[in-house]
């Protein structure tokens, strides 16, 4: 009995070390486990890796031990440096309890990622943004840590996941969201079988601009047999469902290399019912679809079999067949009828080129009114063939009674088409009209489309598009959009080669309009409470598109853009090479006219875009110019306490920052000033040296034809000496102040001493008691000369008054100044240059790399891979080069300053 007891007391004293060393030994080796890992992640990865914590627990997996990364983030680096390759809200893992002792041979047990988001990318150069491990230099530099990680895996998953992949090379796009999937074997064997499950509630795929997958919720329990010697996965399996539809598949897939997959897959749909196909549709399926009417057969399924690399594509078909078609919602009066479909894509070798789109059968009904078209597609890398048709009418206000929509749209029209084209992109790019044939019109008359997102809605009372081998011709159109009424004509030049392979969509509009409210069109408010409350709500940039060149010739009658009314507007907007472009934009505003040339760009900065304009403006209402600007009074804050009439002619260049506005302190340029007539009160600077010189008159002074001359960059603004007579005084000034309102100006007066009155006579006398002590033998007469130097800010100035002969040369200080500003313009301009060849040496090399993947892709084509592209590429080269030299070339001409610069 009495060894029973002691025996108890043991187990429970040892049972209470153990719990408290299981409590205790998470915070004794925490600190060695984040510095292994830090220190491992370091050694291997290029990547920037960012965790916020490290929790160690002996409870959750015991007896393992469960190590878990809180909050990781694997951002890029280079290309990539503003992509995060992974985000996980942590990473469980379950390890030996033995390796936190010694620090030696890790075995890994499981592996939970939970809420991961990985985005990965191929660029259009081939560069994958997941190749972020370091080279391996074992062979070069023996390494001599002896600490190992095994894996002894035994089951892992992936717990509310998002998966994004784009590929730019082969123009391949996936995007699956709310990712479940988990997996256990023994994955130390080499020949074991892994039992899977998955589910997703969306998968989007699209593969050359082709649509395959839509929002399609899908589950996998699979059964795969794992060869780790070989690296082959094989499978079969009929547990596949993608929203009602459900597939069988079996085959293998192979791991040949880091960059290279071997595959043979086939898959099908047992089912030929048409209700599971029309699954596949988001816009049916999401809305009451167990409750639709439906009949009707169908037919699915294809395969995937070869090679994949950066070089190779598998073969791969797919095959969807309907007859008879026909569902209807229970709640709505009409179904759609006797649809027809068959489509086949198809690639027999691999090999891109070859790939062929063909719906050679569409037919559907909508109240026994037909709409029939066609589509086959071949040879879409070398010379993209088209022969598609489409014909029929569609009354869209009928719409409401095939299919349900959200709740608040309104659809109105008639839609009536008979469309043909067939022949080879390579024919309309040579202009070869006559071996490409195009004909027919598509007309939508009395539209309407309304709903939550556009509650106003988009009227178009007639749209009239005539086909023919060089164009589309816009006619007629004419609409509604937010209260203004336009109308419209044009012409699309090469709208096939923008819709099938992204080329840029060139062409012409001519627009009329009568009001244009932009405030309503951009969603800004310019309601005081409103934007105070949404000043922390950053506005992402507009991206300007890379596959547009279109020229719009706009005439507005009146415009509303922030404060700001301007009427009878005309000018032309040219987009192009990711640029936006303002050239000889004119309208009469603020009590004057203005005439623009501008850009907005973001080719370069997708952040902050790059802006240029040129403007000559005339006769403006100082007051209103004032407030309607904030450029305006961050530039020139003088303008708040002015009132009258200014001309001035202005180019400035810079970037745009947060909220689409300027970023004051990037604005470089030059221009000037003509005061017609004002007058200048209340301005701190003025009242401060109408007391310091006692001359009640300078508080408030009456301006002519004042015209001086500005330049501003880094954040200053220099105003050029100039000269004005106020109350028979006559004024020399200049300087500069700082967008942060500091002031550092200097003024030359001659002051007669009549206006001076007693304390101004009495400063005069201390200025030259002062200068004779210093041995400067000063004397005045009945007209003073004097010096001010004006400091401090723009709400407190400071004075600094002295007498002309005591030395203080005003022309100096200022020339010193302009010199000063001078050289910062210089520092700015080669920071400029700095970033223009840096940017230009990047093209150089995107330009060789892309001519290098583009002889390859040509070889693999069997195309020839001569002289011509050699010669276009040292072509594009040297003019490459020759912009930049031109763009800081010093000895250009410049333009004349009253020449508005484009």
């Amino acid at each position: 009995m009495t060894a029973l007891k002691k025996g108890l007391k043991i187990t429970a004293i040892s049972f209470v070390i153990l719990l408290a060393i299981a409590f205790a030994a998470p915070f004794l080796f925490k600190g060695k486990i984040i510095k292994l890992a830090k220190e491992k992640i370091n050694e291997n990865l290029t990547a920037k890796v960012d965790f916020s914590d490290i929790d160690i627990s002996f409870i959750r997996h015991f007896p393992k031990v469960a190590v878990s990364i809180e909050d990781l983030q694997v951002v890029g680096t280079g290309i990539f440096a503003k992509d995060t390759l992974l985000a996980a809200q942590s990473i469980d893992v379950a390890v030996n309890f033995n390796s936190l002792l010694n620090g030696k041979e890790y075995k890994i047990y499981s592996i939970t990622i939970d809420e991961p988001r990985i985005h990965a990318i191929v660029g259009a150069d081939g560069k994958a943004n997941w190749d972020i491990t370091k080279p391996d230099t074992a062979a070069a530099t023996p390494s001599t840590d002896t600490t190992s990680f095994q894996l002894a895996l035994q089951h892992y998953a992936i717990t509310k996941g998002f998966i994004r992949y784009d590929d730019e090379v082969s123009n391949m796009h996936l995007s699956v969201d709310n990712l479940n999937h988990e997996g256990s074997g023994d994955f130390s064997s080499d020949l074991f079988t892994l039992k899977t499950s998955t589910s997703s509630d969306a998968i989007n795929f699209t593969y050359a601009a082709i649509p395959y997958l839509a929002k399609v919720k899908t589950s996998l329990a699979a059964d795969i047999e794992v060869d780790n010697k070989t690296n082959t996965y094989r499978f079969k399996t009929d547990d596949i469902h993608i929203n009602a539809l459900s597939l069988a598949t079996e085959g293998f897939f192979q791991l040949v290399n880091d960059s290279t997959y071997n595959m043979d897959i086939a898959f099908k749909a047992p089912s030929t019912e048409f209700k599971h196909f029309l699954s596949l549709i988001p816009a049916v399926y999401q809305h009451d679809f167990d409750k639709v009417k439906t009949s009707g057969k169908a037919i699915f399924n294809g395969f995937v079999k070869g090679r994949y690399s950066a070089t190779e594509l598998p073969a791969y078909a797919l095959n969807l067949g309907i007859e008879n078609g026909f569902f209807q919602y229970p709640d709505l009066p009409k179904p759609l009828q006797n649809i027809h479909l068959a489509l086949q894509i198809e690639n027999k070798d691999g090999v891109a080129d070859h790939t062929v789109v063909d719906i050679h059968k569409g037919h559907i009904e909508m109240d026994n009114a037909p709409f029939d078209f066609r589509l086959l597609i071949k040879n879409p890398v070398s010379q993209l063939f088209i022969d598609a048709a489409a014909k029929g009418s569609l009354n869209l206000s009928k719409v409401t009674e095939f299919a349900k929509m959200e709740a608040g749209t309104k659809l109105t029209g008639l839609l009536n088409a008979d469309v043909a084209v067939k022949g080879t992109m390579e024919a309309l790019q040579k202009q070869q009209y006559e071996n490409f044939q195009a004909a027919g019109t598509m007309e939508l008359k009395d539209f309407l489309y309304a709903s939550k997102d556009y509650p106003d809605g988009v009227a178009l009372n007639n749209l009239l598009l005539t086909f023919n081998p060089k164009n589309v011709t816009l006619n007629n159109i004419n609409g509604k959009y937010l209260n203004t009424n336009f109308a419209g004509n044009g012409v699309l030049n090469n709208l096939l080669p923008y819709m099938l392979n992204n080329q840029p969509l060139d062409g012409q509009l001519t627009v009329k309009a009568d009001r244009v409210n932009l405030n309503d069109w951009m969603g800004v408010s310019t309601d005081t409470a409103t934007t105070t409350s949404t000043s922390s709500t950053t506005s992402a940039p507009f991206l300007v598109p890379n596959n547009i060149n279109f020229d719009i010739n706009a005439q507005v009658d009146k415009v509303r853009y922030d404060k700001v009314d301007l009427d009878n507007l005309s000018g032309k907007l040219r987009i192009a090479d990711e640029t936006v472009h303002l050239q000889n934009v004119s309208a009469n505003a603020l009590d004057g006219s203005m005439a623009v040339n501008g850009s907005y760009s973001t080719k370069v900065d997708k952040q902050h875009p790059d802006i240029s304009m040129a403007y000559d403006v005339k006769g403006l209402n100082i007051e209103k110019t004032f407030n309607a600007f904030n450029t305006v009074q961050m530039l020139m804050p003088i303008a708040k306490f002015l009132s009258g009439k200014v001309s001035s002619q202005m180019s400035m260049t810079g970037k745009l920052g947060e909220n689409m506005m300027p970023d004051l302190n990037s604005l470089t340029g030059q221009g000037n000033l003509l005061l017609l007539e004002g007058v200048l009160k209340k301005f701190a600077p003025v009242e401060g040296l109408a007391r310091t010189l006692n001359i009640k008159e300078l508080e408030t002074i009456t301006l002519k034809d004042v015209k001086n001359r500005i330049e501003f960059a880094n954040g200053k603004v220099a105003i050029k000496p100039f000269k004005l007579n106020v109350k028979d005084i006559d004024m020399e000034i200049g300087g500069m102040h700082g967008l942060d309102q500091s002031l550092a100006y200097g003024l030359n007066l001659k002051v007669p001493r009549a206006l001076m009155g007693d304390k101004g006579n009495q400063l005069v006398n201390n200025l030259v008691a002062q200068a004779n002590k210093k041995g400067v033998p000063a004397k005045v007469s009945d007209v003073v000369d004097l010096n001010v130097k004006v400091g401090g800010t723009l709400l407190k100035p400071t004075f600094q008054t002295d007498l002309k002969q005591a030395g203080n040369d005003l022309v100096a200080d200022l020339k010193q100044q302009t010199l000063d500003f001078a050289q910062q313009k210089v520092d700015s301009t080669k920071t400029a240059i700095k970033t223009a060849v840096k940017d230009t040496l990047q093209s150089v090399k995107n330009q060789v790399v892309q001519a290098a993947g583009n002889e390859i892709k040509n070889k693999l084509l069997g195309k020839d891979t001569t002289n011509p592209t050699n010669t276009d590429i040292k072509n594009n080269l040297k003019e490459t080069g020759k912009g930049l030299i031109e763009g800081f070339n010093p000895f250009k001409k410049k333009k004349k300053e009253t020449e508005p610069q484009q």
